[in-house]
């Protein structure tokens, strides 16, 4: 598969973030293009296939964020970053890849990945995670340096705020996260999308939408609770919150 050449350095007075999506099988890239066009501000401007053409993409389309397989037919992904660095780029690196050995993951934090996320997932997997990047980018690109606070602010940009509402990913309400905490802080057992959805009076969508974003940056847990058949039942609850107890049959998820 060749590579998909769209507009490039627009990002900055847009305020879009320009993505790459690099990965070999095209079926599976064309289903990542279309979950991240549907998240704003990302937009994607290029597909690659190959190691080789994903740095020659990044030469051209100079993209904010490059979403990168690992198992590429030329070279391994991560051998991948040093070769962008080298050439003057500081884009962003999310690693979305079936690879789950330790050395690997190890390796990709050593490389400086914004985040790591593993093949299969689902839409909403992928939009909280580029959520919590729009979020953090915005932080730094707005950061002035006065002191060791403001450093320690950016070193910590990663980290679980002390109030779960203070800082949303766009599109999200302070008053419906604050209600959908309240929802699962109340809870006596875990809950799932829906059930909290009709506690909350909110569309299941947007319940998932929140309580995945709890997840996200560590307030809330999620365990999989498995039935006779089908996908297994994501539940949640509130970290910390001795209420909330496990069901029978619901498994932690790592």
């Amino acid at each position: 598969m060749s590579e998909t050449i769209g507009t490039s350095g627009t990002s900055g007075t847009s305020g879009t973030i320009d993505v790459l999506v690099v990965d070999d099988d095209f079926m599976v890239a064309r289903v990542h293009r279309a979950f991240v066009d549907r998240v704003e501000p990302f937009r994607v401007v290029g597909v690659a296939s190959t190691g080789e053409q994903a740095v020659r993409a990044v030469d051209e389309l100079r993209p904010d964020l490059v979403l990168l397989d690992l198992y590429l037919p030329d070279l391994f992904g991560l051998d991948v970053i040093p070769r962008l660095r080298t050439a003057g780029h500081d884009c962003d690196v999310m690693v979305i890849s079936a690879a789950r050995e330790a050395d690997t993951v190890r390796g990709a934090v050593r490389h400086g990945v914004v985040d790591y996320l593993l093949k299969p997932f689902e839409f909403e997997d992928l939009r909280a995670r580029l959520d919590r990047y729009a979020g953090r980018r915005g932080r730094l690109l707005a950061t002035v340096v006065h002191g060791q606070a403001d450093v320690d602010r950016v070193l910590a940009g990663a980290a679980v705020p002390t109030s779960t509402v203070g800082t949303l990913p766009k599109g999200m309400s302070v008053e419906t996260a604050a209600l959908i905490e309240r929802t699962l802080r109340t809870a006596e057992n875990t809950l799932s999308a829906a059930e909290c959805a009709t506690l909350a009076g909110i569309s299941r969508v947007s319940a998932r939408r929140y309580l995945e974003h709890f997840h996200t940056i560590g307030s809330a847990d999620v365990t999989l609770r498995y039935g006779a058949a089908g996908r297994p039942e994501r539940r949640y609850r509130f970290r910390g919150h001795a209420k909330s107890r496990q069901r029978p049959g619901d498994e932690a998820r790592a």
